[in-house]
């Protein structure tokens, strides 16, 4: 079967030259955009109630956008002045960057890891006597904690933010040709706003192994899926899969 609609369970990009947009123009196909799952930040007394102090910590590791965003709102909630001598373990450079928009980075003390977790720990080892806080989200990959234990440093887990369910009751009655996933989150919120959705047609394409495994367990079918050697992301998978299908 053609296709040609495309829902992408993300906002829609902010860039003009997002490759989604090209994909759009070149293949013809119509591509909409839409949150299926949206964050909310956990108000400071409800951290005050994990126990909480941000003075007892000297350290701050950071994961996420969303996690630097809820970290400087909680503390100014809890009306805290983050000290210049806090140290900030970034997991990416793009979350480095972003830091930006609360301190001054070059008067800062910022330790930035290349993509994955993993590749952050030996920066955070180097420093363990330091005591560290993570601000994230409340579904937290288990390799994080496991991560952190194993270096055998002073650190603990507040729940700043949480992953909420978005609303899609309006979409009740849309079709499209394709459905985009990129969490386990996604799916789950595709069946609680629509507990009795059959796939029928329509094609799911979907990013990470995590993902693959929760449509698998929900008894549905994955159609296309990134990342592979050939298709390292989810742009390029759909892009192949089109220039198929569109053909026959």
């Amino acid at each position: 079967m053609k296709v040609k609609t495309i829902l992408v369970s993300q906002p829609e990009p902010k860039i003009e030259n997002s490759p989604y947009f090209e994909l759009q123009q070149k293949q013809r196909v119509k591509i909409d955009f839409r949150p299926f799952i949206h964050v909310e930040g956990v108000e400071a007394k409800d951290i005050r109630l994990q126990k909480i102090d941000l003075n007892d910590y000297s350290a701050i590791i950071l994961t996420s956008r969303n996690a630097v965003d809820h970290f400087f709102r909680v503390a100014e909630d809890m009306r805290f002045k983050v000290p210049d001598t806090m140290k900030y373990f970034c997991q990416s450079e793009a979350v480095a960057y972003y830091l930006q928009k609360y301190v001054v980075y070059r008067k800062r003390k910022i330790y930035v890891g290349k993509r994955t977790f993993q590749e952050l720990s030996p920066l955070i080892k180097k420093y363990k006597d330091e005591s560290f806080l993570l601000p994230t989200t409340d579904k937290l990959k288990s390799q994080v904690p496991t991560t952190l234990n194993d270096l055998g440093i002073q650190w603990k887990q507040g729940t700043f933010y949480k992953t909420v369910v978005s609303d899609l009751s309006d979409l009740a009655n849309v079709y499209y040709d394709i459905l985009v996933f990129f969490s386990p989150s996604g799916i789950d919120s595709l069946f609680k706003n629509f507990p009795d959705f059959k796939q029928n047609d329509t094609r799911i394409a979907v990013f990470g192994n995590t993902t693959v495994k929760a449509v698998e367990d929900r008894g549905l079918r994955v159609d296309i899926a990134a990342p592979t050697p050939d298709t390292p992301s989810m742009t390029m998978a759909l892009a192949k899969y089109i220039e198929t299908a569109n053909k026959r």
